[in-house]
């Protein structure tokens, strides 16, 4: 009993010394979502495959129109190129009406008077830049190549970016899970076959596992670049159907970006066919994608 009771003390202290050994090897790693400190409040979302192609159906099914106000800030240059040039306080007008109509109207800062006008039917587009007095169509699979990166703005890129479009027939999907002690994000990888049945990236399709909403979408181009990278904030609820509030826009081929923020919004009012026809003003200089500048201003496109 004597050597026993001797022990104990000796026990004691070599546990205390270890417990207190332990407690420094031991840290502990703060989490965070969407750049502030997680709760345990905050339970990620769980959701398959399916769930999310369904989700995105969903958004898009219930959009058939809509007409928009936004405070617009276009933007030349890119990351690539180490500098970007912002144009602020520009307005705009949005109207959209399926399959693919979209018209877009920009008015300059202050004056207010118009800065281009644009609209596509899904297949051709037609743009009007006001300072130079241009007038461009063409086809909307037509290569943006002008050295003035604004006259490479196309209707069709607006909508490809503000629409999330659930996956085509040729479309095949995949899920990656990317929670980490930064970041809880679902993405939704779209891929295509080529015709020696090699897989390709077509776009990626990100949500915040906090509420599944959607915060970007990446588009590529056949090779893996990089065609559209925008990102999405603020969804709200516009007469019951869910729509982003703030649409960031980066395409860094065509060397050009757009920042969209909503200030009014009517979803799904009838628009007719005369709010989509975009003429060209007389004495303006017509360019047709894929062909010289006319060298009048008056001649007609070539059919």
């Amino acid at each position: 009993m004597r050597n026993l009771r001797r022990l104990v003390p000796a026990t004691l202290a070599l546990s205390f010394g270890l417990l207190s050994v332990s407690c420094r090897l031991i840290t502990h790693r703060t989490i965070r979502r969407n750049g502030k400190i997680a709760t345990p409040a905050q339970i990620l979302v769980t959701a398959s495959r399916d769930d999310l192609v369904a989700r995105i159906s969903r958004i898009y099914n219930a959009i058939q129109s809509f007409q928009a106000t936004v405070a617009m800030t276009p933007s030349v240059g890119s990351v690539y190129k180490g500098q970007i040039t912002e144009i602020h306080d520009v307005r705009a007008y949005v109207l959209f009406r399926k399959p693919a109509d979209i018209r877009i109207i920009a008015q300059l800062p202050v004056v207010g008077t118009r800065a281009f006008d644009m609209v596509s039917n899904g297949r051709n587009f037609k743009f009007f830049l006001v300072s130079k007095n241009l007038f461009v169509e063409g086809s909307n699979s037509a290569p943006a190549t002008s050295k003035n990166k604004l006259e490479n703005l196309r209707p069709s890129a607006f909508l490809s970016s503000m629409l999330i479009r659930p996956p085509e027939p040729d479309e095949h999907s995949f899920l990656e899970d990317q929670t980490d002690e930064e970041n809880a994000l679902y993405i939704l990888q779209f891929i295509r076959l080529t015709p020696d049945g090699r897989p390709s990236a077509s776009r990626s399709v990100w949500f915040d596992r906090l509420d599944l909403s959607i915060t970007r979408q990446v588009v590529y181009d056949g090779g893996g670049d990089i065609i559209s990278d925008t990102r999405y904030a603020k969804w709200q609820a516009y007469s019951g159907v869910t729509f982003p509030a703030h649409i960031d826009i980066n395409r860094p081929k065509d060397g050009y970006g757009v920042v969209m923020d909503i200030t009014q919004m009517q979803m799904n009012t009838p628009l007719t066919d005369d709010k989509f026809v975009l003429n060209k003003p007389e004495g303006a200089q017509l360019q047709v994608i894929g062909a010289a500048p006319s060298p009048t201003t008056d001649r007609q496109a070539p059919r």
